[in-house]
């Protein structure tokens, strides 16, 4: 199981968004050529983020995306959510009835426990918390470079 490049790409594009909210609306192309995100493919994770009330966006020479509430109120499984729709390990955890076996199935009851470790971390995990990770990492590699 991983996470798809739609949810890697869409965090990564806001956690640039995270670090640069000081700046007003920041154009696509910037986010796509700052963070190695295809251009096209942000274009098409933008739209169902303004959606889903995660970004806002303008049109016209000062347009761009920028994020529609604060880094630390947007938790990892809400964009994920929107992206991906929910994690699901193996199909019997959302649908019993797919499975004859599932309700005394011993290993989806681990399939279970996955879902929920995910779920508990993307639940307890902000942009502002990446974004901070982020900043911290960044500082780490410039002062192992100063040495």
């Amino acid at each position: 199981m991983k996470i798809s490049t739609r949810s890697r790409y869409g965090i990564r594009a806001l956690i640039s968004l995270a670090l640069s909210s000081d700046k007003g609306p920041v154009p696509l192309k910037e986010i796509a050529a700052k963070d190695g995100i295809p251009f096209m493919y942000l274009q098409k994770l933008a739209a169902p983020l303004v959606s889903g009330g995660i970004l806002r966006a303008s049109r016209g020479i000062n347009g761009g995306v920028w994020l529609a509430k604060p880094p630390e109120e947007i938790k990892l499984s809400e964009v994920v959510n929107i992206l991906e729709g929910p994690i699901m390990p193996v199909d019997c955890i959302a649908e019993m009835e797919d499975c004859f076996r599932a309700p005394y199935c011993a290993s989806r009851e681990i399939w279970y426990e996955l879902k929920t470790a995910i779920d508990g971390v993307l639940e307890s995990n902000t942009i502002k918390d990446l974004a901070d990770r982020q900043v911290r990492n960044e500082s780490l590699q410039a002062d192992m470079y100063s040495i």
